[in-house]
């Protein structure tokens, strides 16, 4: 579609960025531009904001360009509050529940879609078989797992599956009320810091809440291919030699870290995470004042030809992965 007359672009390429990255203000983000170029601080509630110049994410802001038809050419940053939810082209009210087809129960919360599998079925029947495979079945909703080789049947699951791999098949319940948390969604940044997020129940009023806490897949700055060994076309986990600090707006984490991040591959594989935890970073600014915040830690990555669109909120719902790689 053509672009409304007198359109000012913002962007331009190749880019050309200061030598050294601006100093923020304390709690203001320093991030990178909406034109994927260089570093800068974040706009606030209130400020101007361009396709070049992003609102604070960390704060929840968006650049709201409803003052500036039809050119949508300047915005004023503004806080999400109740927003609704877009899923496969539908809008959803904020706290609305729906089911998108017969496996899904979601709910939005908050710009955020949090779905609960209605198929409790998703994992192989503890009577081991060689070849569990999902089937079809007609007039059904949810596949139910068959055995290929019923004759050949073991009583028990084989010793290096720990039976800590099938616990929480029954839904928590506290105080009369089905606690149920999400997965997290996947980072929003390939690398670099970004934000991930989930709903949860879990909590004394058995309220749905939005979560979210920050994640870094894979540091921009180092080219992780040179690291890949020679003949291989893989690196599935990437940590840096020595350890570093959390930077956040010019805050800084009170101890040092030695992350794990996912690596990359040199053919059509895509390397993400499979086994994680979130943790807790305690960060103190120049001015003297602290604050935490909850990050991802990555534990093990996975490289595979599954390439999913990373807006694809049921692939992590439905992926199935080998026990033998999570229980260990």
């Amino acid at each position: 579609t053509a672009e409304p007359q007198g359109r000012r672009q913002y962007c331009r390429w190749p880019c050309q960025c200061p030598r050294a990255p601006p100093r923020c203000p304390p709690g203001v983000s320093l991030v990178t531009d909406g034109c994927e170029c260089c570093k800068a601080c974040a706009r606030q509630r209130g400020d101007r904001c361009t396709e070049a110049d992003t609102c604070d994410f960390h704060r929840g802001l968006y650049c709201d360009y409803s003052g500036d038809t039809p050119r949508y050419e300047i915005g004023v940053c503004a806080q999400i509050v109740g927003v609704g939810c877009v899923l496969n082209g539908v809008r959803y009210k904020n706290g609305e529940t729906f089911q998108p087809n017969c496996k899904y129960n979601c709910t939005c919360i908050n710009g955020a879609v949090g779905c609960v599998p209605m198929c409790t079925n998703s994992r192989p029947p503890l009577v081991w078989c060689p070849n569990p495979k999902l089937i079809k079945m007609a007039g059904k909703c949810c596949e139910q797992w068959v055995c290929d080789d019923s004759r050949k049947i073991r009583k028990t699951s084989p010793r290096h599956i720990s039976s800590a791999a099938y616990e929480g098949e029954d839904e928590a319940w506290q105080k009369n009320c089905i606690v149920h948390t999400s997965p997290w969604s996947p980072c929003s940044k390939t690398c670099g810091l970004g934000i991930s997020t989930r709903i949860s129940n879990d909590n004394d009023q058995c309220r749905l809440l939005k979560e979210s806490r920050l994640c870094n897949m894979r540091p921009c700055e180092v080219d992780i291919t040179q690291h890949i060994k020679p003949g291989k076309k893989c690196l599935a986990v990437y940590r840096a030699n020595e350890p570093m600090n959390y930077t956040i707006s010019g805050c800084v984490s009170k101890i040092p870290y030695r992350p794990k991040y996912c690596g990359v591959c040199t053919d059509n594989r895509c390397c993400t995470p499979y086994k994680s935890k979130t943790i807790e970073v305690r960060f103190q600014c120049p001015d003297g004042t602290e604050f935490s915040w909850k990050i991802m830690w990555i534990n093990a990555c996975f490289c595979n030809l599954n390439c999913r669109n990373p807006n694809d909120i049921f692939a992590d719902l439905a992926h199935y992965y080998d026990y033998s790689e999570i229980a260990n």
